[in-house]
């Protein structure tokens, strides 16, 4: 039994009074109607209709059920209404779980442009380098930094590939000396990113050729800002995203390291829990990432 059908059903039915009124407005055969009756009583155990060839009437459970009911119906019926502009206009509370780093480089300054261009937004951001799950711990969208996602249900959306370079202070370079290749810097005092996929090896391509150097060094931090300040001090060399010391590099307080190598890339992604319908705050809200990172990164 489906049991809404039957709730359907039985209130036609009573409102009615006619179980083949309500099989010609609810477009099912009689047959059907009758069925659907029966089987709700059988759940309930409860006689609902008093029914004859010429007449039907309520029992008493039947006059109770179907004043009960029939708020129930009435109030999912609301709920479909409230949540159709919902679909269509962009409103609600968003919560989103992003990556401290990018988000403050790259997406902080324009957020208040986003907020002001949909007003019945609001918006619960949460920055934090870890993964987390967005199910459980209730988000609708979590910005994720990867070179590989995970299988699950969830819907990725790709938002910007950052490309990585290896870059010192020149201090560092003048005193410690550039790596010829990259095999060399197993020999270098390496600052690693702990939350990265390729946090202890880093790879590098040239002309179809591929390299992976495990990296090593006296400091190991969960933050790319502390990554980037270590460098500035001169500290070592790293593998980090370009967006994150661009101004550095022009300033010439960064220099780059191996030009002619290629390290592999980060994506970026919108991931969500999969559903038929993505509701129009989640999809304004992508929509205003992609348009935001577009181009960054070139």
């Amino acid at each position: 039994m489906d049991r809404l059908t039957a709730l359907t059903v039985f209130r036609t039915v009573v409102e009615l009074g006619s179980f083949a009124e309500a099989a010609r407005q609810l477009r099912l055969s009689p047959a059907a109607v009758s069925k659907n009756i029966r089987e709700l009583e059988a759940h309930l155990s409860v006689r609902l209709l008093n029914r004859t060839t010429r007449r039907m009437s309520l029992t008493e459970a039947g006059t109770l059920y179907h004043r009960r009911i029939a708020r129930i119906l009435d109030d999912l019926d609301e709920a479909d209404t409230t949540l159709g502009p919902l679909q269509q206009q962009p409103r609600g509370l968003l919560r989103v779980s992003a990556p401290a780093t990018v988000t403050l480089i790259a997406l902080s300054e324009a957020i208040p442009g986003f907020l002001e261009r949909y007003p019945d937004i609001a918006l619960d951001l949460r920055l934090n380098d870890r993964r987390i799950n967005i199910v459980e711990d209730g988000f609708d969208v979590a910005i994720r930094g990867s070179d590989r996602l995970e299988n699950s249900s969830l819907i990725a959306r790709k938002l910007l590939t950052m490309r990585h370079v290896l870059c010192c202070a020149p201090a560092y370079r003048d005193r410690v000396g550039a790596p010829a290749d990259p095999d060399a810097l197993r020999q270098h005092n390496c600052v690693q990113f702990t939350l990265s996929d390729h946090s202890d090896e880093w790879t590098f391509d040239k002309e179809g050729r591929s390299i992976a150097v495990p990296v090593d060094g006296r400091y190991k931090v969960s933050s790319s800002l502390a990554v980037r300040d270590a460098l500035r001090a001169g500290f070592g060399v790293s593998l980090v995203p370009w967006i994150y010391v661009r101004e550095d590099l022009k300033a010439g307080r960064l220099c780059t390291l191996l030009d002619d190598w290629t390290p592999d890339d980060t994506t970026l992604y919108a991931v969500y829990p999969s559903s038929r319908y993505v509701q129009a705050k989640l999809r304004v809200f992508i929509d205003f990432v992609v348009e935001t990172l577009g181009g960054l990164d070139r």
